[in-house]
């Protein structure tokens, strides 16, 4: 405290002349409206660009909760649209059964490979979330892989972008279908084999969709375009290359695709393969 009393002493000059400066500036300001319209407006503007700097950085740090949201918000498009009967009639439900067929889980990726000839993801659902094998994963852009193994809070996935993957294609402009799989060279690129050469209209830009003989994902999911057709003399099939739609080394949110009918369409043609040997 005494220290306080010194320092007042010492000081008692300026701080007088400080106290005199401050009243005089506040009676000048109170009895001009220039004045006091110019320090108004400097305030606000001080104030606002405080504000307006305290309101983006909360932004910044709420963008994480934003995007959370979107992507939920994402899944549950996904699921209307996967449960569509035709192209012109929308609906929620099986018109047979009452339920939905399709179910779309969220889920994050947390690593991802795709310097190797057998790469994987892994994301933060499993099956506490009702994940299985064999479940297709897609995003935004197009398809990802395929559900490989589960625990109950992750799962990891077979990438697109890996030598032992090989899902059904076609082309969207009509019905001519192969195998998509992927040579173990070029990130940007899978390869579409298979494919009759009766489809004489193949063209470079082409888009390239999942196909209907999947019971992994639904029809016309994008996967890519045409880059390259290479033809076989020996052979009555093209294989092409296909620029993917998906950038494969930065993925974030992902979808998971549940298919409900997938174990009675594989038991069915299972026993009617059974039946036929």
């Amino acid at each position: 405290m005494q220290q306080i009393f010194n320092f007042i002493f010492k000081n008692s000059y300026r701080l007088l002349f400080l106290l005199l400066l401050g009243i005089s500036l506040s009676l000048t300001i109170q009895s001009h409206s220039f004045h006091k319209s110019k320090v108004i407006s400097s305030a606000n503007f001080l104030t606002g660009g405080v504000y307006a700097q305290l309101n983006s950085i909360n932004e910044y740090f709420n963008l994480r909760t934003h995007n959370d949201d979107l992507a939920k918000e994402n899944a549950r498009l996904k699921q209307l649209l996967f449960n569509r009967i035709d192209s012109i009639q929308p609906s929620d439900f099986d018109s047979i059964k009452g339920v939905k067929k399709t179910e779309v889980v969220v889920a994050k990726v947390i690593k991802n490979s795709y310097n190797s000839p057998e790469n994987y993801l892994t994301i933060d659902a499993g099956a506490n979330q009702g994940l299985k094998t064999d479940m297709g994963v897609v995003n935004d852009l197009g398809i990802v892989g395929i559900i490989e193994k589960t625990s109950p809070k992750y799962a990891t996935v077979l990438s697109v972008l890996n030598v032992k993957s090989q899902i059904n294609a076609k082309f969207k402009k009509s019905n001519h279908f192969g195998s998509l799989i992927w040579n173990g060279k070029s990130t940007g690129f899978a390869q579409l084999i298979d494919v009759p050469r009766l489809a004489a209209s193949v063209r470079k830009g082409d888009t390239i969709v999942t196909g209907a003989q999947s019971v992994i994902f639904p029809e016309n999911i994008g996967i890519g375009t045409v880059h390259k057709i290479y033809t076989d003399n020996k052979t009555n099939y093209y294989t092409i290359d296909v620029k993917l739609f998906n950038d494969m080394t930065n993925l974030g949110h992902v979808y998971i695709i549940k298919n409900k009918e997938r174990e009675e369409i594989i038991k069915l043609e299972t026993e009617t393969k059974k039946e036929d040997e």
